[in-house]
């Protein structure tokens, strides 16, 4: 006991008679026990109590759990009643005690506080008075008091029935029967759990959370129902007609920005009603339950009430205080990596203002987090530490960081079915939809070879007004027509779940920006309209039809081995069907019978995995892998390679390792090659710049492994979904989840939230994001991200950091000629990459000015010369920049002025002809220096992140742009480029 207590109890004579007690502890809780049951024969209804009750709880139960279930959680203290009184009341007064006030004892503490409230006493006489004289009683008193005296007298409660719940209670006058025993717990204390409740609460919390989560999102909600062929469904959005048509109609409409508000929303708007009432109430409901909850003590809800406060579904009301403080609380209680990691999120960017920035407490709760094994705050060290946010830059500090992070998510892709799990597609930047950060044609991302994109021809398709829907009952209807191509279009487009494929065989996966959701039932039909007219039956011994002439010309063959592979994975892997490894084996066997490389590669995984029987077989799987990756499958590839590994042999395995990559590989590969070089990096025996080389790429792998292995948290796929939903709270939330990732590294996600922030295009320009006047705030974060983009070889966002110094925009005040100055560093440093014409022009342009830079008006012309041989596009501004720059010459040198440009420059000298003895040409020597002489002089460069990737796709650059045109299947010739123009000419 505390001091108080001793003095207490030992005054009043109570702590010597209960050492004197002969009761035994099993006897008294039996008696008391037995006692109330007599007064309260009911379990858990309200009662009203002293306040020991919560001070000495722990001691009921865990030496009386009988009586602590048989009682109500709730109960109503009388020491709280008596202060409301004082408060409310002070003119009415408790009665005397009649005894010395060191005679401490349960029963007539209790008995005096019964009188106290009986009607003979003052307490309930002057309230009846009061009343009397005023209803604001009844409001503000009466509602607590009297509904419990209610409650008590209902239940039959004498003078006698209330206890004190801190074990001591009297059994006769004067005598305590109570006494704290030697006896171990009782085995009945280990069942009683007091946060039943509390897990009742947060159970019934996350049923109704998931009522309001359990319609899906957008992007997974199917455009077509494949399973669907009653009356009711051919009205509706898979058939034509009038009804189906005024469906789509009404849906197309509500994104509307012209349509007005009156209509789409509001207590009388055409689209609201009771759901909208329904679902504020399920939340308000979800809520309520969790703060129940953890008054309990429940944990896990006060996590799961930070997550619904910062990303809660769209009922929800975005509460970041409240996320903020859930969040350290829980940090506090548990040490929760995930709550640390949110809890550095924001000390590092201040996220509404909830914190200051503090990147030392930032840095503080993300090493927490990453030892807790949280792969957002890895990847936030392994990002910091390589580009020097915070902390000094430390490649291997970096690189350990990364490797932890990566080394999740390949756990995680080898956690799939066989061959692993699906690749996420890839990422959209918001800048790519719109032609680029300075629009079609004057960005780097749309001119040049980017503009053969998939992501720069579906935003010329969006701008002509067409959508995936429009293309799909293209194919749909070209395929119903028989054409064989346009089915096999079909079912790969249904089984990626993407219109855009990529180059890299089935198991690469897709590109976001032509997302459809993925309808495995839909593309098996459409494989199978096309197997069945080679393989008509699967029974046992039946034989394949004998192909045709006219089917094997046409290519029916080709694309019945292609879809028999597709099918033999479906089956293998269980998609859209139970796994079968003996029907995908079939299936397989059929499409090698033909060569199809996809079920090579597919019979290779069964005999090496031993899938069929338990019977490996290395020799047979070895056979058709290297059937598959001699036909450039970048699967089998890394199957070999994989196989190479295990081996120790490191020379032959990175050389497949690099095929496969070369060949549109985009995960596996790269985790490998990270391993061999995160290994040199520690050799000792390596010359120190390619140790520095091996960590540099090490880094640069480990990242794409952790960024494109984020099945759990897709930070970035989420808030593409939640913009294209268009509201401004699906906005907030989508800037919110790209902020979260920008701090992790993401490239993407940086883009994203600068090309939203800036100042001179942002559609927030206008809104609460950004006023009317360009805000040095919102331009600080945005040059921030501009620059953090820019380092991970973004060459538009590099122009855009020049742009900001050159305007002023969240920069330090400088002197006008030092932010130029600076303005021209970045433009220079966008034009030594020799692709951004735009750099090239507005350096030209500071050239012909002065600048930033000292005025010289040949430079000038270099540059727009070197603008206009970079993107023709740009003709007409060049010609009139040249125009007005020899204007402007001319005056210079009419003047007095000196080193002026003339009309007659003469032109460069020709070269003398080449002849057999003549000395080489360096700049022109067809003979290249041997690869490792070139791999020296990069190492001793200067490092980016992504420059590992660069280094090893330069040498096959020339073999990629010459199979621009060509994709993996033998339809894709004809793909999309053409498909705008075909449906048009069809509606």
């Amino acid at each position: 006991m505390d001091e108080w207590c001793t003095n207490q109890h030992g005054s009043s004579g109570l702590t010597i008679a209960c050492l004197k007690s002969t009761h035994s502890l099993a006897s008294v809780s039996k008696m008391v026990l037995e006692y109330i049951q007599a007064r309260i024969p009911d379990k858990r209804v309200g009662v009203l109590a002293g306040n020991s009750v919560h001070v000495d709880k722990q001691f009921l139960a865990a030496y009386m759990p009988e009586l602590v279930d048989h009682l109500h959680y709730r109960i109503v203290d009388v020491s709280s009643i008596k202060e409301l009184c004082r408060r409310w009341y002070p003119g009415v007064e408790a009665p005397k005690p009649t005894s010395n006030r060191h005679a401490h004892r349960a029963l007539g503490d209790i008995q005096g506080s019964i009188r106290a409230f009986d009607g003979k006493y003052i307490y309930r006489g002057e309230f009846a008075e009061i009343m009397r004289r005023t209803k604001t009683s009844w409001i503000r008193f009466v509602v607590v008091v009297l509904a419990t005296l209610a409650l008590c007298r209902a239940n039959g409660h004498g003078d006698n029935d209330f206890l004190d719940k801190d074990g001591t209670v009297s059994l006769s006058d004067g005598h305590t029967e109570v006494v704290k025993g030697s006896e171990p717990i009782n085995d009945a204390a280990q069942q009683y759990d007091p946060m039943v409740d509390a897990r009742k609460a947060y159970k019934q919390a996350l049923q109704t959370l998931a009522t309001l989560t359990s319609a899906p999102p957008s992007h997974t909600q199917g455009l077509y129902d494949a399973n669907s062929n009653s009356f009711l469904s051919s009205l509706f959005f898979n058939q034509h007609g009038p009804i189906a048509s005024a469906m789509r109609i009404l849906l197309k409409l509500r994104q509307q920005s012209w349509v007005p508000r009156f209509i789409l929303a509001g207590k009388d708007g055409w689209f609201s009603g009771r759901r909208t009432e329904e679902l504020r109430g399920k939340a308000l409901k979800v809520i309520d339950l969790l703060e129940h909850a953890i008054e309990l003590g429940h944990t896990e809800a006060l996590f799961k009430l930070a997550q619904i406060s910062l990303f809660g579904p769209s009922p929800l009301v975005q509460n970041v205080t409240r996320a903020y403080q859930s969040y350290q609380t829980h940090a506090e209680l548990t040490g929760n990596a995930t709550s640390q990691s949110m809890l550095a999120f924001f000390q590092a960017t201040g996220y509404k203002d909830i914190v200051p920035i503090n990147q030392a407490n930032a840095l503080l709760h993300l090493t927490f987090a990453a030892h807790g094994g949280d792969k957002g705050a890895q990847m936030s060290l392994g990002y910091r530490y390589w580009g020097g946010i915070g902390v000094n830059d430390d490649c291997v500090q970096a690189m350990e960081w990364y490797q932890f992070a990566a080394e999740q998510a390949m756990e995680k892709f080898i956690s799939g079915p066989p061959g692993g799990r699906t690749m996420l597609l890839t990422p959209t930047k918001l800048s790519d939809l719109d032609g680029g950060a300075y629009g079609p044609g004057a960005s780097v991302a749309s001119t040049g070879y980017n503009a053969h994109r998939s992501v720069i021809k579906a935003s010329s398709s969006r701008q002509a007004g067409e959508t995936w829907e429009d293309v799909l009952e293209y194919y749909m209807f070209n395929a119903d027509r028989g054409e064989i191509d346009f089915a096999y279009r079909l079912g790969r487009i249904f089984y990626q779940g993407s219109i855009y494929t990529l180059s890299g065989g089935i198991s690469s996966g897709g590109e976001g920006v032509g997302a459809i959701p993925r309808d495995f039932h839909r593309a098996r039909y459409y494989f199978l309209r096309i197997a069945r007219q080679i393989w008509p039956r699967d029974a046992p011994g039946a034989l394949p039809n004998t192909p045709k002439k006219e089917q094997q010309e046409d290519g029916t063959v080709s694309y019945a081995a292609a879809s028999a592979g597709f099918i033999g994975r479906m089956y293998l892997r269980g998609e859209g069907v139970k796994a079968d490894v003996s029907v995908a084996k079939m299936w397989f066997e059929r499409g090698a019978a033909h060569g199809e490389k996809e079920c090579n590669n597919g019979l290779g995984i069964i005999w090496r995995d031993g899938l069929l029987d338990g019977k490996k077989d290395m020799k047979k799987a070895l056979l058709y892998f290297g059937a598959a990756a001699s036909q450039e499958l970048a699967e089998a590839q890394v199957n070999l390679g994989k196989y190479h590994y295990e081996r120790g042999d490191v020379k032959q395995a990175t050389v497949f390792f690099e095929n496969a990559i070369r060949h549109g590989s985009p995960f596996e590969p790269y985790y490998y090659l990270a391993e061999i070089h995160a290994a040199n990096s520690q050799n000792a025996n390596l010359p120190p710049h390619m140790s520095q080389g091996s960590c540099a790429m090490a880094v640069s792998f480990y990242k794409l492994i952790a960024e494109r292995g984020a099945w759990d948290d897709d930070l970035i796929r989420d808030g593409e979904v939640r913009w294209k939903i268009g509201t401004d709270k699906a906005k907030e939330d989508a800037i919110l989840r790209w902020w979260i990732a920008a701090e992790r590294g993401y490239e993407t996600a940086q883009n994203n939230l600068a090309y939203i922030l800036d100042q001179g295009t942002s559609i927030l320009r206008l809104t609460r994001f950004a006023p009317s006047i360009p805000s040095n705030d919102t331009a600080r974060l945005a040059i921030t991200q501009w620059i953090r983009s820019a380092a991970q070889r973004n060459i538009d966002a590099l122009v855009k950091v020049g742009d900001y110094y050159y305007h002023g925009l969240g920069v330090p005040d400088e002197p006008d000629e030092v932010r130029w100055s600076k303005a021209a560093s970045y433009y220079q440093s966008a034009v030594d990459t020799q692709v951004s014409a735009l750099a090239m022009w507005n350096l030209g342009w500071m050239y012909e000015n002065g600048v930033g830079v000292p005025q010289d008006f040949h430079l000038a012309k270099r540059h727009y010369d070197m603008a206009l041989d970079t993107n023709s596009e740009a003709y007409l501004p060049v010609i009139l920049s040249l125009i007005k720059l020899h204007i402007r010459s001319a005056w210079h040198t009419m003047m007095g002025g000196k080193n002026g440009l003339t009309l007659w420059d003469e032109p460069p000298s020709k070269k003398d002809p080449r002849t057999i003895d003549s000395p080489k040409d360096p700049e022109t020597t067809s003979e290249e220096l041997p690869e490792d002489e070139y791999a020296g002089e990069a190492d001793d460069s200067e490092w980016y992140i992504g420059k590992a990737r660069e280094e090893h796709n330069r040498r096959m650059r020339a073999a990629e742009r010459q199979r621009i045109q060509e994709e993996e299947d033998p339809i894709q010739v004809r793909e999309l480029l053409d498909c705008s123009g075909a449906g048009r000419s069809n509606y």
